[in-house]
């Protein structure tokens, strides 16, 4: 009896393994966007055979759909592609896409667009070109009411569950990628390229945003290569190469009400090639509204001729003069800041710079085996500045920032501010406010 019910078990499983390897593959549906009307002339306006390629994609209830954009060059009006659709869509772009040269061409504040989507994915070897060298000298906003409304390259509204890889984008009018109530989305092998004088060109800017991932990508522009803003959580950035621009920046923040904490960022093995800033914090000091700012990790980071390796500055202000300097502290309290093996060249003398809070002072900001050298044309090694910080220091001993700390055999310092003594105290190759060792290194 053993003997046949082992036979016909095996039976069984053998005929289920026949039955499932037999069942076809459902492959998605391709939708060439040729197909639909669209010509890659460069000149005729595709915006509305994509937004109905889109339409039949979306709503199309057997199985997933995949929209084909080949080689050539689509001119492309502004488009909004809205869901929610019936089932996952995959969006690969071969070709390029060819914004309106006249900025006044875009109505809306985003060039492509998606909203409201499960299950995206967008790939391709295709560019993204925002033609955006007709647009910037008209950047001029913070001093001209009558400004022209620039777009963003791509954005994404309240779309989850999703990814976009290997894409270009090239000379965006403002910023390139724009991300607001994202969640769950992977950004792996993106290139996003402008010239490091173009004014607002953010590479990927997110906001209200949690569980972001974003790796191998290449980011050169005229502003941050990353901007995290308000209400952004869990948010993960790996082998990302930045340069030129301004480093990976989190904030502004404080600067309007109801604004959110921002948490739980990584940034690991990460390269800074001729930025402005590297790692960079920025609140402004009359705030109006209080955040938290905690729970940061940066590790492994190579800063290449770097104008301001680290750099937290509550005291923001772009455009002078600013309310701040009337009145108020920031009420941004930043906290939980591990910063550990940051290595490369600065070419600002002051290559850490912790100018926090004197309402919210930092806590529990960790420097770990920070080696900065100044190679500026300014003489002197490389220094440290730091302002209502509570923290510790641990590294090698050498010529680095912060590392002749542990010549004095102090394996952890709390940063105390000073300035009813000193308005702040700059030391060469180490930060630390306390009164005593500050005299021992004036003595010695």
């Amino acid at each position: 009896m053993v003997s046949i019910a082992s036979t016909f078990k095996a039976l069984c499983l053998s005929f289920l393994f026949i039955v499932v390897a037999s069942r076809p593959t459902i492959r998605p549906k391709v939708f060439n966007v040729r197909r639909y009307g669209s010509r890659p002339d460069g000149k005729t306006d595709n915006a509305n055979a994509f937004t109905s390629v889109w339409k039949h994609a979306c709503t199309r209830i057997s199985g997933s759909s995949k929209i084909y954009v080949p080689k050539g060059t689509f001119y492309l009006g502004g488009v909004e592609f809205v869901g929610p659709c019936k089932n996952p869509i995959e969006f690969v772009i071969d070709g390029t896409l060819l914004a309106p040269a006249n900025p006044r061409d875009i109505k809306q504040d985003t060039w492509i667009n998606f909203r409201y989507i499960n299950n995206l994915s967008i790939s391709g070897s295709g560019t993204l070109d925002g033609q955006g060298k007709y647009s910037w000298p008209l950047n001029d906003c913070h001093k001209n009411t009558n400004c022209p409304k620039l777009a963003m390259t791509m954005g994404f509204a309240f779309v989850n569950n999703s990814r976009i890889k290997d894409i270009t984008s090239l000379n965006s009018k403002m910023g390139h990628f724009n991300f607001f109530s994202v969640h769950r989305f992977n950004i792996t092998g993106v290139t996003i390229t402008a010239p490091g004088d173009s004014p607002n060109t953010d590479g990927i800017k997110m906001g209200s945003c949690s569980n972001i991932h974003i790796s191998n990508t290449n980011i050169g522009t005229g502003d941050d290569c990353i901007a995290i803003l308000s209400g952004t959580t869990n948010l993960d950035i790996s082998n990302v190469k930045c340069g030129p621009g301004h480093g990976i920046s989190v904030g502004s923040l404080g600067k309007n009400k109801d604004e959110k904490d921002v948490k739980h960022l990584t940034v690991r093995d990460t390269v800074f090639n001729g930025t402005s800033d590297g790692i960079r914090i920025k609140t402004w000091e009359s705030s109006a509204s209080k955040l938290v700012v905690s729970n940061f990790i940066y590790e492994n980071i190579q800063m290449i001729d770097v104008g301001k390796p680290i750099n937290i500055d509550q005291k923001y202000c772009p455009h002078p003069p600013c309310e701040h300097e009337k009145k108020g502290k920031s009420h941004v309290q930043i906290q939980d800041i591990k910063l550990k093996n940051i290595y490369g060249t600065s070419n600002n003398i002051v290559a850490v710079n912790l100018q926090c809070s004197k309402s919210f002072p930092c806590k529990n900001v960790e420097l770990i085996d920070i080696n900065l050298k100044h190679t500026g044309l300014e003489k002197g090694h490389s220094t440290a500045m730091c302002e209502n910080v509570d923290g510790s220091v641990r590294g090698k001993n050498g010529s680095s920032t912060l590392s002749r700390l542990t010549q004095w055999s102090i394996e952890k310092i709390t940063f105390w501010v000073i300035h009813d003594i000193f308005s702040y105290i700059l030391l060469p190759n180490f930060c630390i406010y306390f009164m005593f060792y500050v005299l021992v290194y004036m003595i010695s």
